[in-house]
């Protein structure tokens, strides 16, 4: 069956794999898809700063109303504040046109159920079926029409929500760069509002420049400014805000390892960790294991891709989980990722110990890791050809009874990722990763 959904939502290059006809496709089935009993119910959307956003928006908009559902347009906000939002306004469903931390070319549609929490994988394949199929849904007329609603105010829900779960910042300084996203105005609204002092870097966004050389995937001015600003702490945020990456007291990165065997032993300490366990995917360090079995927590491991990491996190009863990337969920308080929530329960972290950021980078010894990145035409067969696989053993023998190697393809760009770790120096797992990242690139174009 031809597949529209990857690993998070509907992704392409805008106007070129995501077109505006599939946008008005989509939102030509959600309603019929998700119908509610209600009289006029209504799907919210949401944006990042993409200049393609309201291209996506305008035909998402003409499909849902053709089908009879009022749309309530959000304007730019965060993506877990759209799940929020979904939820807490009684939506049928939320979409946010966002493409995270890929470039501007990119752009995507997350689809949210009326929980808050993302489309299930059996509603996804409805919806591609119906997609790829005749478009026999119905056509209302007259008043039955949707109709569409500027609410740029709904947000101020979710600024309260996040403002009531919140420490007090009275004092603090912290500095963070919004990637010229979907926060631009939102972060640091909601921490000067509890009181902190801040410093805020690339929350100028022109519709071409989110996640340019800036945010969770570039935080390098970022690690600079905490420096010479004497900043407690530094806050790096993606396209979408869905994660984060955060930048200690001395300017050293603490991804999202880091970040959740903080949370995990903070949780523990209170008695609050649920099962005394949390969930991560295969692309966390190894050496997270060792650490948290250390201090008595547990690993659980899944697939790569949030939404896998929030499943088994209601499957098992866990309340924290996250993904090496930076997203981090707090099932207590969230549907989702929400960088914006992390950013703030690791700033409570390190007030209510009352110890600087960088006193945790000792908790955890990490593998040496690479990940290579390889374009590819095809993403499907790679296990089967036997010149990777006579490789991939080669590579088992050199990187030690610790080491390991995965292979996946993106779910959102046509790539393929190894990733090799193990108890080697990290040039010659680079070596190896690239020599298998060859063979894919030569077999699979």
């Amino acid at each position: 069956m031809k597949r529209l959904f990857g690993t998070d939502g509907v992704r392409g290059v805008a106007n070129g794999e995501l077109t505006p006809e599939m946008a008005f496709r989509i939102g030509r089935i959600l309603p019929c898809l998700l119908q509610k009993d209600e009289a006029q119910p209504f799907i919210v959307i949401g944006k990042d700063t993409r200049k393609s956003g309201d291209m996506l928006q305008g035909a998402l908009i003409g499909g849902i109303c053709s089908s009879g559902a009022d749309v309530r347009c959000l304007g730019v906000l965060s993506t877990p504040a759209l799940a929020y939002l979904t939820n807490e306004l009684g939506a049928m469903a939320g979409i946010m046109i966002s493409a995270s931390h890929n470039p501007i070319e990119d752009n995507g549609l997350k689809v949210f159920a009326p929980s808050g929490y993302k489309l299930s994988e059996s509603l996804e394949a409805e919806l591609e079926e119906l997609y790829f199929g005749e478009d026999q849904l119905p056509r209302p007329q007259g008043a039955d029409i949707g109709r569409v609603i500027e609410d740029g105010r709904a947000v101020e829900l979710y600024i309260d929500y996040m403002k009531k779960i919140a420490p007090d910042l009275t004092g603090l300084h912290i500095a963070m760069d919004c990637g010229h996203g979907a926060v631009y105005k939102l972060a640091p609204q909601i921490f000067r509002d509890l009181g902190a002092r801040v410093t805020v870097l690339n929350d100028n966004p022109n519709g071409c420049n989110i996640n340019v050389k800036c945010g969770s995937t570039d935080p390098s001015a970022l690690q600079e400014t905490v420096k010479e600003t004497g900043a407690l702490l530094g806050l790096a945020f993606d396209g979408d805000a869905d994660r984060l990456i955060a930048v200690d007291e001395k300017g050293e990165i603490v991804d999202g390892d880091l970040l959740m065997l903080i949370y995990s032993l903070y949780l523990q300490k209170k008695n609050e960790l649920k099962n005394n366990a949390f969930v991560t995917t295969v692309m966390s360090n190894g050496g997270l294991d060792v650490a948290a079995k250390k201090n008595g927590v547990d690993v659980i491991r899944t697939v790569v891709g949030d939404r896998y990491v929030v499943e088994k996190m209601l499957e098992g009863g866990y309340n924290l989980g996250g993904e090496q990337s930076g997203h981090m969920i707090f099932s207590d308080y969230a549907t989702t990722g929400d960088g914006l929530l992390s950013a703030l329960k690791l700033i409570e972290f390190v007030k209510e110990e009352g110890q600087p950021l960088s006193s945790y980078g000792s908790l955890m010894t990490r593998l040496p890791q690479v990940l290579v990145n390889c374009r590819v035409g095809r993403k499907d067969g790679w296990e089967e050809l036997p010149a990777f696989k006579e490789a991939l053993e080669e590579v088992y023998a050199k990187i030690g009874p610790y080491g390991r190697v995965l292979v996946r393809p993106s779910g959102t760009e046509p790539l393929m990722r190894v990733m090799v770790e193990g108890e080697a120096e990290e040039a010659m797992l680079q070596k190896l990763a690239e020599e298998l990242a060859a063979i894919l690139t030569r077999e699979l174009n």
